[in-house]
């Protein structure tokens, strides 16, 4: 989300930046919506004050025995009143209006990031280990198959396309791989390991900007709201006459949710969330920390859901792009002088696993036509796969600046400061376990079909050190 105020007092440089995401200016036109909002709230206020101003007045007037004047007044006050109404919707409307049209922005990407269109742009940072010269490599599900330990089409029956059922051998060393990251985040990096919901509101999402721009890339569950619910929530659910007769004492609590439940079946909708990022970072909204409690650093070990709306006809063979997936989410608060290198710092933590299972990668830059909505500056780290012949991304990790922060009214007070500040917030993969199995699955291939198990993963498989078809 961007500060109104910023875009007022630097227009040039936020179209600038919108620029160099490839995007027409907005300047102009959020500006003239920022008119009008302030427009409407100063006729809300200049008609508060006149009211008050009366009321004395008549006060005055009822002192001098100035009947007629008093009446006179009283039907003035009487006029405000009845306009106040229409002045409220006008201040809603607006305020929504700016609200909705900057919630569409992207964020704006930090000075250094290379300008470019797409992932063609992206500038190679660093590089770890060699790809390893395979004879005839195999893909990942071409060898998982062979195994018979993954099964799509018993998935699809199941749950249709982009799913996947592991079993045996090749399930436990998934498991194995999460485990694996987990700890190494939690024992020597620091982070804090969480076990979160993974069925979140709808301002969660909007905190993390999931909503409302990407709510097709979504999948939602609903609910049906119960009476008793309905008595506990009091007035969420009422309508505006309703809540207004219920203040006012002239509707009975009973009766207000018999009132809301003949309106219609009410529904709260969830969201299925599509990485931990989403409830870790929304673990800081509506707060004001301390800055000695930053940097606050998470790590949680969850199922993604991701509906992949954008990405029809794209990996639809194999793993590589599921509705359902693991990872292992890292996500860091801090303030707002620390965050690059908090940056550096996170991207070595995820750079670490792949150190210790010898995967051969590179860390991409991303240039500012192929960041995500949210980041000010992304790296990825592309793994090598030999079945593919190609790097493929295995993790992101980006530096969100204020830009999720305001979302959430995330906030911190520094200790020469009376004034709190927006903490700045960062995510980063470390790593998607699903992903880290194809790479440990087409890295550590063998000729007879097996599949080798990284000695970083021993303590976590039972001894297993290869993973063979089954019997």
């Amino acid at each position: 989300m961007h500060d109104i105020r910023a875009i007022r007092e630097n227009p040039d440089a936020f179209d600038e930046g919108l620029r160099k995401r490839g995007l027409e200016p907005l300047a102009h036109a959020l500006l003239a919506l920022d008119d009008r909002r302030r427009g409407a709230i100063g006729a809300l206020q200049a008609a508060q004050e006149r009211r008050n101003a009366l009321s004395k007045e008549i006060g005055e007037a009822m002192r001098a025995k100035d009947g007629a004047r008093a009446e006179a007044l009283k039907a003035e006050v009487a006029a405000l009143k009845d306009g106040t109404p229409t002045l409220e919707v006008d201040e809603r409307e607006a305020s929504a209006a700016l609200d909705n049209a900057l919630a569409e922005i992207p964020n704006l990407p930090n000075a250094e990031v290379p300008v470019g269109r797409d992932e063609h742009d992206n500038v190679e940072k660093s590089r770890f280990g060699n790809p390893r010269n395979l004879a005839s490599a195999k893909q990942h599900f071409e060898i998982g198959e062979a195994m018979g330990l993954m099964d799509f089409e018993a998935a699809a029956k199941l749950s249709g396309s982009r799913f996947v059922v592991l079993r045996g051998q090749l399930a436990r060393l998934e498991r194995a791989l999460g485990q694996f990251m987990l700890d190494l985040h939690t024992t020597e990096h620091g982070y804090t390991e969480v076990a979160p919901p993974l069925l979140v509101r709808d301002e969660v999402m909007f905190g993390t900007a999931q909503l409302p721009k990407f709510a097709d890339d979504q999948f939602s569950a609903a609910r049906t709201v119960t009476r008793a619910e309905l008595l506990r929530a009091g007035l969420k659910y009422a309508s505006a006459d309703d809540q207004e007769r219920y203040r006012a004492g002239a509707l009975p609590l009973d009766e207000l949710v018999d009132r809301t439940l003949e309106r219609a079946p009410l529904k709260e909708d969830f969201w299925l969330i599509p990485t931990a990022e989403v409830p870790l970072t929304n673990l800081a909204r509506e707060q004001i920390l301390s800055d000695a409690e930053l940097p606050l650093r998470y790590t949680a070990l969850t199922p993604c859901f991701r509906a992949e709306a954008g990405a029809a006809g794209r990996d639809t063979r194999g793993m590589l792009r599921q509705h359902q997936f693991t990872k292992c989410e890292l996500v860091s608060i801090t303030a707002p002088e620390a965050s690059a290198d908090e940056h550096e710092r996170m991207l070595a933590c995820a750079e670490e696993v792949l150190r210790r299972l010898d995967l051969p990668y590179r860390v991409m830059t991303l240039c500012t036509g192929d960041m995500g909505f949210a980041a000010a500056k992304t790296y990825d780290i592309e793994v090598w796969l030999p079945g593919q012949g190609t790097y493929r991304e295995i993790s992101s990790c980006s530096v969100c600046t204020e830009f999720q922060a305001r979302r959430m009214n995330a906030r911190y007070r520094a200790k020469d400061s009376k004034s709190p500040r927006f903490v700045h917030t960062l995510n980063g993969s470390g790593v998607a376990v699903g992903r880290a199995l194809i790479a440990v699955m087409e890295n550590y291939q063998n000729e007879d079909g097996s599949v080798t198990v990284p000695e970083a993963l021993a303590p976590y498989t039972g001894g297993l050190t290869r993973i063979e078809a089954r019997a």
